[in-house]
């Protein structure tokens, strides 16, 4: 389990701590690369610019993704990944503070395979997370290897 990789694309350098402590907490040690906007979470999935020498396999287990990103938003991220044919399949859990009815449908809509709302109580986003862990990194069989 533990050479499986999260990418985790977070704007909010609290959030970014947040969530590794919180994975920390429940003793997932899987690496978890942080790309901080839309744009460079394209270009490390896509293998572009500084990650374009990226040794194989690089692609992460699941994608763990915000919706309120600098350069292009979450739901861009989202239907990049599902355009194109490398990382089409990849699961993508939408990881954000947002409860609108319509970021839920239109993450869904859009090819999202879980929409997660962060718990704003830390011992919430523990648990949480652990489950994320226990569920996307254990238990699912991932189409992409």
């Amino acid at each position: 389990m533990a050479d499986r990789k999260i990418l985790l694309v977070e704007d909010n350098p609290d959030d970014v701590e947040l969530t590794k402590r919180a994975f920390n907490k429940n003793r997932i040690q899987n690496e978890i690369i942080v790309v901080n906007d839309g744009l460079a979470a394209l270009d490390y999935l896509l293998r572009r610019g500084k990650y374009s020498t990226l040794p194989e396999p690089y692609l992460p287990a699941v994608v763990l993704l915000d919706l309120k990103l600098p350069k292009l938003d979450g739901f861009e991220v989202l239907t990049a990944i599902r355009a194109n044919e490398k990382t089409r399949l990849l699961p993508v859990v939408i990881l954000t503070s947002s409860n609108e009815e319509q970021d839920i449908i239109k993450g869904y809509a859009g090819g999202a395979n879980s929409y997660v709302r962060k718990p704003v109580v830390f011992e919430e986003f523990i648990e949480a997370v652990a489950k994320l862990g226990m569920y996307w990194l254990l238990l699912n069989e991932p189409p992409i290897k």
